[in-house]
């Protein structure tokens, strides 16, 4: 068999978790909708996707491709953005009981700190911060944004969360765009409160360093990549979330590496320690079930094995969700 076929072949029984399908802003249209990203995953025979939306509580969306789409596992869950104010115990409250019920819950992906703080454009050819050029930024997105406290206390709305999670069968805690030292803090404090599984989002794996990455996997965290970081389109605004077009972000790491520095990372950590998914829905890039055959086609060409292939791509991700 070659690559490809075998590309294909392991695309069966694949695991997305990071999927983002419409509706989205009309600045930031997606390629597929909730549906169409189910069947396409599907037919692929995939086995679960997991929809992620920075404005919604995406459970209800799962419910409704659930009836729609038989024979594969959605599921949905909660960001934590300021369309929610920043650390709301009510809204993960209604999000756990909500259609499916919420599989996991986000401190965040624009509305971090860590992440609007960074968000920025250009001014006479100089890069300034939103919050600098915009003061309704400042006092309405970034006051509301998301900070994980370093030391105690835990502030007692973040702490209901925790809680929350512990209690709820199979959810689990998504760290968000924190900084490296926050999504280390994410870990403990789940691991305090009885949190089963934690997922290290991609933006901030990318700002850990290797005594931390170790440190967070010893601990029973997973560490997420996804392809859009490695993408060709990587470093473009994939998503919208501001609906004022002068809070569009354009200022962008240019510290990217390519999927060969990736995947030697993986060969010092171990394949037991990643979770790969996609980020894709964004109109720029592939449908996101050819986004995952592509990840897998990737793995099999830098050498990885076919297990270590289903490692990474379905049998992490049913353990991060319970199945």
């Amino acid at each position: 068999m070659n690559l490809a076929q075998l590309a294909t072949e392991l695309l069966e029984g694949s695991i997305d978790i990071h999927v983002h399908a419409g509706p989205h802003l009309l600045s930031s249209p997606r390629s597929v909708d909730p549906i169409e990203a189910a069947q396409q995953a599907k037919d692929a025979g995939m086995r679960a996707l997991v929809y992620m939306d920075v404005f919604e509580n995406s459970s209800g969306i799962a419910w409704l491709v659930s009836r729609t789409v038989p024979g594969i596992d959605v599921f949905g869950g909660i960001i934590l953005n300021t369309v929610y104010g920043g650390v709301n115990p009510r809204a993960v409250k209604t999000a756990l009981h909500y259609g499916l019920g919420a599989r996991f819950v986000s401190f965040g992906a624009h509305s971090t700190y860590h992440e609007a703080s960074r968000e920025g454009r250009y001014v006479d050819g100089e890069p300034l911060p939103l919050y600098e050029i915009y003061p309704k930024f400042r006092d309405e997105e970034l006051a509301r944004a998301i900070r994980i406290p370093l030391k105690d206390p835990v502030p007692p709305a973040m702490e209901e969360i925790f809680q929350m999670v512990a209690e709820a069968e199979g959810v689990f805690i998504n760290t968000g765009h924190v900084s490296a030292a926050e999504a280390m803090r994410v870990v403990e404090l789940a691991k305090r409160y009885g949190v089963q599984q934690v997922l290290i989002a991609s933006p901030a794996v990318a700002q850990m360093n290797q005594e931390q990455k170790e440190q967070a996997v010893a601990m029973g965290a997973f560490l997420e990549r996804c392809l859009y970081d490695f993408s060709h389109t990587a470093g473009l605004a994939k998503t919208n979330y501001y609906v004022e077009p002068e809070y569009a972000n354009e200022i962008f790491s240019s510290k990217r590496k390519g999927v060969a520095d990736f995947f030697a990372e993986v060969a010092r950590l171990g394949p037991s320690a990643y979770i790969l998914a996609t980020d894709f829905g964004s109109y720029t890039v592939a449908p996101p079930v050819e986004g995952m055959r592509q990840w897998i086609a990737s793995l099999l060409t830098y050498g990885f094995s076919p297990e270590d292939v289903r490692t990474m791509t379905a049998d992490n991700p049913a353990t991060l969700l319970g199945l």
